[in-house]
């Protein structure tokens, strides 16, 4: 996320004070930093009873980190937080779930083998008058709760037996049971059919009712404007305009949303773009994406756009042969291929970096040298002995190559920061001189210098032939690197553009299924 160090201009309709009188929760001037990153920079959100407030913003502006903050699982390092008007402090998820918050996310965080009136009471169960857990009255409240709802879900059910639309129900029964006062709603329908999504609405209008105070995140805008009634945006970590949805249109939204100048400098490039080198056609997945079919050239970066859900980094790992697809074919070069594990699709010449590189790019407690030499033993031994000289000069061909900064290649990488240990995950990947290399947001949570390494390498790669295929939720590094533009929605693609005189408001026109 790109830092701004002058303020952003923001955008406020005239005060409003909501149905249920003054705003129930307020945060002022809430800052988070993470090493190399700032999160949050001085934002601000006021949460109204009987009303929804949508918060928009690109895959990394802020949302998730607020969310967490408001969770008790992130403490601000600056600001303050209201409730009722009284300051108050959120250092725990239960200090949080006693002010009366409670967040239900496009994964139900439940349990599956505990009951539904087990979930909705968990960690609240009525007690006896000799401590222990009233079992009846706990079934008799959950049944009480459902009910209210509209719910018609048996209290004694599994969890694991629902659907992920009663899941959801019983996310919001818990809610009801502590009388929730701000409930926040982070992608509720990513996961739901249409039937499901007019059954939530009506909750949604239910809570309102009850005078909860919700705030609804998601990327799809006609969502927004049928169920909320205001708006804050945020973009690069900073609150840039809030207010009342009437009045309000989608372009003015999106204009918000990335209305930014960007500030970074990207490299100058000459592309040198060849005949097409991979093609992918119809690639189908039976819940993930669907009819995926375009091809990727000799010396080109091919940018992937869309917003959560979209479906991009889906697609990419089936490519790199680590999920299965219902159907469609991959070619590579003249030769079809269908790869049946990541091992296959190296063997191929397609490899791909992983967008969570500490869990999935790195071996945490191995030395540098053994981390990049780590899919190329075959160069780096002999006779099946590994060969420690040959482990260091593939390690300081690659590192060298990126500008890795370390003490040594001995080093564990795990004390590398989050930019030098994205240089080694791709130095790793690119020792095995691949012909397609597949970056998944390749500078996520990277600062400044180590993204500026990241693309001009980039750059350096295409020039010598090898071809891009680079996932990303910015869109300055998409506008800044791409040749050519993928964007996707819900698991489509939705459009494929040069960019020539392409612009952010487009992209996430498309990425958001409005009419450009």
């Amino acid at each position: 996320m790109l830092h701004h160090p002058h303020p952003a201009h923001v955008v406020r309709d005239p005060p409003h004070e909501g149905e249920g009188g003054a705003s129930l929760l307020t945060l002022s001037g809430v800052s988070k930093s993470f090493p190399g990153v700032r999160a949050l920079s001085g934002v601000s959100l006021s949460l109204y009873p009987g009303e929804v407030t949508a918060l928009v913003g690109e895959n990394g502006a802020g949302k998730s980190t607020l969310v967490k903050i408001l969770t008790g699982i992130y403490q601000p390092d600056e600001g303050e937080i209201r409730i009722g008007g009284a300051p108050v402090k959120l250092p725990t998820a239960h200090a949080a779930f006693e002010q009366g918050i409670t967040a239900i996310h496009q994964e139900t965080v439940l349990f599956d083998h505990l009951t539904v009136a087990e979930n909705i009471f968990l960690g609240h169960a009525p007690r006896t008058w000799l401590g222990t857990i009233d079992w009846r009255t706990m079934r008799d409240n959950a049944r009480e709760v459902l009910e209210t709802m509209g719910a018609g879900i048996d209290p004694d059910a599994l969890l694991s037996d629902l659907g992920i639309a009663n899941k959801h129900l019983v996310a919001i029964a818990r809610a009801m049971s502590i009388d929730a006062r701000i409930v926040i709603m982070d992608e509720p329908t990513a996961a739901l059919s249409a039937k499901e999504i007019e059954e939530l609405f009506l909750l949604i209008e239910f809570l309102k009712s009850q005078k909860k105070a919700i705030l609804f995140i998601s990327h799809k805008f006609d969502e927004i404007f049928r169920i909320a009634d205001r708006y804050t945006v945020f973009r690069d970590g900073q609150m840039v305009g809030e207010g009342l949805l009437a009045g309000t249109t989608q372009n003015q939204l999106v204009r918000m949303m990335v209305g930014r100048a960007v500030d970074q400098i990207f490299p100058e490039r000459q592309p040198k773009i060849g005949a097409p080198l991979l093609a992918v056609s119809g690639l189908s997945h039976p819940t993930e994406f669907d009819d995926i079919s375009f091809e990727l050239r000799q010396g080109e970066i091919l940018g992937f756009y869309g917003l959560v859900g979209a479906g991009r980094s889906e697609v990419m790992q089936a490519i790199a042969g680590m999920t299965r697809v219902s159907r469609g074919t991959i070619t590579l070069g003249r030769r079809e291929i269908a790869p049946k594990s990541a091992a296959d699709a190296i063997d191929a010449g397609i490899v791909y970096v992983p967008e969570e590189r500490g869990r999935q790019g790195v071996v945490i407690g191995l030395p540098i040298f053994q981390n990049v030499s780590l899919p190329s033993l075959k160069r780096t031994s002999k006779s099946g002995v590994l060969r420690l000289a040959e482990e260091f000069r593939l390690a300081r061909t690659y590192t060298e190559r990126l500008d890795l900064r370390a003490s040594s290649l001995s080093q564990d990488v795990g004390t590398l920061s989050g930019g030098n240990q994205q240089k080694v995950v791709i130095a790793k990947w690119l020792a095995t001189e691949p012909k397609v290399i597949i970056l998944d947001e390749p500078t996520k949570g990277i600062d400044i210098a180590s993204k500026a390494a990241v693309h001009g390498f980039m750059a350096e790669l295409v020039a010598e032939g090898l071809s891009v295929i680079m996932v990303s939720s910015e869109l300055p590094e998409i506008l800044g690197m791409s040749d050519r533009v993928v964007v996707m929605r819900e698991g489509r693609m939705v459009a494929i553009r040069e960019n020539r005189d392409l612009d952010a408001e487009t992209l996430v026109r498309f990425a958001a299924g409005i009419a450009p």
